[in-house]
């Protein structure tokens, strides 16, 4: 099976700083097929997978993603939200105010934008307090509802 799409490759290799990134490339994708290419087409999936893995360690991404996603985490148990349950983490971040996409699906960027937002929250007291005001002005908002009362009729005669 071959690689369809090699946006995990040059989406690490940009992250690497080098003098002639084609020969840098060659090199990499010949080091990971034992000389047989230096064509990233020419790969298998099991090399490609290889060859993406040593970037990510190589140039720190996945400890930059795990750290960020352990900060939100956290940021967002402080906010309220139950971080034991994955569904409600993702129902949270859905949200198109909050990040838009499953908490899985957050880069480094997104995960940086979450933590402003996530302490804007907490600067506001939570999430709890945050749906305690809105309530209250749900509530000032909407006209009372008529209340009826029954007032009994003395029976004249009756003395």
């Amino acid at each position: 099976m071959s690689v369809k799409s090699y946006h995990r490759f040059y989406a690490l290799f940009n992250r690497l700083s080098g003098v002639d990134r084609e020969d840098m490339k060659e090199t990499l994708v010949s080091s990971f097929t034992d000389g047989r290419t230096t064509s990233l087409r020419e790969m298998t999936s099991k090399e490609y997978d290889a060859l993406c893995a040593s970037l990510e360690a190589r140039t720190g991404w996945k400890e930059q993603l795990k750290k960020k996603r352990s900060l939100c985490l956290k940021l967002m148990q402080k906010a309220g939200v139950d971080t034991t349950d994955w569904a409600r983490v993702n129902d949270f971040c859905r949200n198109p105010k909050i990040a838009g996409k499953v908490f899985a699906q957050l880069g480094l960027k997104d995960l940086d934008a979450l933590q402003v937002k996530l302490r804007a929250i907490m600067g506001n007291r939570g999430l709890k307090a945050a749906r305690a005001r809105e309530a209250a002005t749900q509530s000032q908002h909407t006209e009372p509802e008529p209340c009826l009362k029954a007032i009994p009729l003395t029976v004249m005669g009756e003395a």
